[in-house]
């Protein structure tokens, strides 16, 4: 049954008290300890800027999921994680304005034989965008259907021919204090740095958007740029990324040391693997009363099941 939501959601109303909190504790307290008025937040600021500007000419695709009704703008920009904004479902789209999109660049290197670093200006001149209708679903147990805009991983391969030696793909975001308050406490290990092997990130459903909703990127859901790889727990999208660098040996990533029995590496979305302290068998979607079943690699198996023949899931988690 849908319901209608209000501007406001609260946290509970999506996902259960003790996932929230669990995952949670020991970020809020960090922030609360050192307090919103040392990170020069204002209390009661707004929560987002205006819609953003129109993107033209986008193309459809026929990797979008045309049988599940996209979440409401409203639920997936007032919503989320974004930690450097704080730790709050809300503290993204409160804290985001002071995020500086222009100008940006996204430098290239590591195991590349042309590093480069590209304005996000000619970023946009790589290739047509397309509108890729994507599930999201987040480790917490909440999920969403999002109209990404964007193009394949694949156009930034092109530019920058990674070498043999090349195995592994990090993600970095920004990490500004300046624009970035929560950056200043070590919530994580900043940079947030994610990752991918290289034919997950080469795999035709990875993409780098720039724009959902037929807009530009909101700034509390990773603009100018971001990561989206939909057969994953979200967290590992990396958001307002400013650097790509291709290594031979398998990152650790940001949550994989904040909690390395918790958070794994391959992070695939698998409803026969819990998480240490919750199931991960079914998820509650934004705009819905009722929770629903999880699906294997977020209902996208068909398509990425076989990049992890023979493996263990359980183990490679």
């Amino acid at each position: 049954m849908l319901i209608r939501h209000t501007p406001e959601i609260a946290s509970t109303d999506i996902t259960d008290p003790q996932v929230y909190a669990g995952r949670r504790d020991f970020i809020r307290t960090l922030a609360l300890g050192l307090g919103a008025a040392s990170l020069g937040l204002a209390h009661g600021a707004e929560t987002r800027e205006g819609r953003g500007r129109p993107l033209a000419n986008l193309r459809s695709s026929p990797f979008s999921t045309l049988d599940d009704k996209p979440t409401p703008y409203q639920s997936m920009t007032t919503y989320g994680n974004f930690y450097e904004f704080g730790p709050d479902k809300d503290s993204p789209a409160k804290n985001a304005h002071r995020l500086r999109t222009s100008p940006w660049t996204l430098t290239v290197d590591g195991e590349v034989k042309s590093p480069k670093t590209f304005a996000i200006e000619d970023i946009l001149k790589w290739a047509p965008l397309e509108e890729r209708i994507y599930r999201m679903r987040c480790v917490e147990g909440w999920s969403a259907v999002v109209p990404w805009v964007g193009f394949p991983f694949s156009e930034l391969l092109k530019r920058v021919e990674p070498t043999g030696n090349a195995k592994y793909v990090e993600f970095w975001s920004l990490a500004d204090p300046e624009q970035m308050p929560y950056v200043r406490i070590p919530l994580l290990d900043w940079p947030y740095v994610e990752a991918l092997r290289l034919d997950e990130a080469r795999h035709p459903l990875s993409i780098l958007a720039v724009g959902m909703y037929g807009e530009v990127m909101p700034k509390q859901n990773g603009a100018p740029i971001r990561l989206v790889v939909p057969w994953k727990y979200g967290f590992k999208g990396a958001k307002s990324i400013v650097r790509i660098r291709f290594v031979e040996k398998q990152p650790n990533t940001a949550w994989m040391k904040a909690g390395p029995d918790e958070y794994g590496f391959y992070s695939n979305v698998n409803p026969d693997v819990p998480h240490k302290r919750w199931s991960q068998a079914s998820e509650r979607r934004l705009g819905e009363f009722l929770k629903r079943k999880t699906l294997p690699f977020n209902g996208y198996a068909d398509q990425v099941a076989s990049l992890y023949a023979g493996m263990d899931l359980r183990k490679n988690f």
